[in-house]
């Protein structure tokens, strides 16, 4: 079974289950999306102890709990599933993801950094073709996918790109092979 050091932040108790079953690892159980003080608190103070990873459902609720714990608490490692990797027909979350499949979200953390500057303008997300395009939903996706960064909307995936550091460059030349994205071709 493999250990994981850090302390990995879930919604609820399945979730903490599901990990357990295939992980030897801790958590912390969120409860919902309004994060108590205290909560914040166990995960500020585990983050200084042993490090946290932030491992939330892959929808609109996992997405606001990350950004809750990322604002209070920084630092915090990202893993993120691909939401058709864990769902049922009715449910979404954590505990209905396979072992590969948690594995492969915790293989890929992401560390974002605070913004100091933008690495990337909205102009160059624009021009990118990741907003205000037909082809946008899709480009976000695929770079969402390949950074394993989720399925982030537009304004979150911007956000991301600059928390990672990452230039107008770097991502062209990610979507280049995709989608055939150029300086030239906007």
């Amino acid at each position: 079974m493999v250990k994981i050091k850090e302390v990995i932040v879930v919604e609820g108790k399945h979730d903490s289950e599901k990990l357990k079953q295939y992980f030897e690892c801790d958590t912390i159980e969120t409860s919902g999306t309004h994060l108590s003080k205290q909560v914040l608190e166990l995960i500020r103070i585990m983050q200084e102890k042993r490090g946290v990873i932030i491992f939330t459902d892959p929808d609109h609720c996992g997405e606001k709990i990350r950004a809750n714990i990322n604002a209070y608490v920084k630092g915090c490692k990202q893993a993120f599933i691909d939401k058709a990797k864990a769902k049922t027909r009715k449910k979404v979350g954590i505990e209905h993801a396979n072992k590969e499949d948690l594995q492969e979200a915790l293989n890929h953390l992401t560390t974002f950094k605070e913004i100091v500057h933008e690495s990337i303008t909205k102009e160059d997300f624009y021009q990118l073709g990741l907003m205000g395009q037909a082809s946008s939903q899709e480009k976000r996706a695929f770079l969402g996918s390949l950074l394993h960064l989720g399925k982030p909307n537009a304004k979150t995936l911007w956000k991301r790109l600059n928390m990672l550091e990452m230039n107008k460059q770097e991502v062209e030349s990610l979507l280049q092979e995709q989608f055939n994205v150029s300086e030239n071709k906007r």
